[in-house]
């Protein structure tokens, strides 16, 4: 096995974990943003969850294994064929997963804004969950929405003096979906390695075939 070709594999083998890792993390967060939270933190995150585009990831994870599949007669046959689509199907891959990791990053730049509505749309009992998690009192402020009355928030004297909801909320969930986003951008840098493998192995199959013609031109192959 040459170099090259080891090369290639390792990057292959790469690709295949991060399809792994995609499919889990889109289908155990889409088992659990549901759930019913018991403490505030969670409240929030599973909040921020229901906006992940997590059958866009499902669907880019189906894809890097069906391309992972189209990868291996490359490896195990000298035709250039099957690097070639391979190559072509990891730059789509990785066109999907940019895509998916710009609307994260885009999500952060209006957190505040786009969580409200889901914020307010909370039964008491969870705003009070966040209320108490991030100690704050309502989101924009203490009355809007109107604060839940709990240990934070005792009052409207109180609660007039304790930030708002959204500031805590928002540092959370960015922080949250930058690590996020950050992953995926780390898919796509394993995406160019790949598809950088696939034109190094192609050009050193080509050099390979052009000395072959060149040997079966000039006998060298009869002796």
């Amino acid at each position: 096995m040459s170099k090259v070709l080891l090369a290639y594999v390792v990057a292959d083998g790469l690709f295949l974990l991060m399809g792994i890792f995609m499919i889990a993390f889109s289908v155990i967060v889409q088992n659990i943003q549901f759930e019913v939270p018991t403490e505030g933190h969670q409240a929030a995150r599973n909040l921020l969850y229901q906006r992940f585009p997590l059958t866009a990831g499902i669907v880019n994870a189906v894809f890097i294994f069906v391309t992972f599949l189209f990868t291996i007669p490359g490896i195990i046959t000298p035709a250039r064929g099957w690097l070639k689509l391979g190559g072509w199907m990891t730059t789509v891959c990785g066109i999907f997963s940019l895509i998916i990791g710009l609307d994260l990053w885009i999500m952060t730049l209006k957190t505040k804004a786009d969580f409200a509505p889901f914020y307010f749309s909370q039964p008491p009992e969870i705003q009070e969950l966040m209320q108490s998690a991030f100690k704050c009192c309502g989101y924009f402020n203490s009355t809007s929405p109107a604060f839940i009355t709990d240990d934070i928030c005792s009052s409207p004297a109180a609660a007039a003096l304790m930030r708002p909801c959204a500031t805590p909320i928002t540092s959370f969930a960015n922080v949250l979906i930058d690590n996020i986003f950050t992953a995926v951008f780390g898919m796509v840098g394993i995406d160019v390695v790949l598809i950088m493998a696939t034109a190094c192995l192609l050009k050193e199959r080509r050099e390979r075939e052009r000395f072959r013609h060149i040997d079966e031109k000039s006998g060298a192959i009869g002796f």
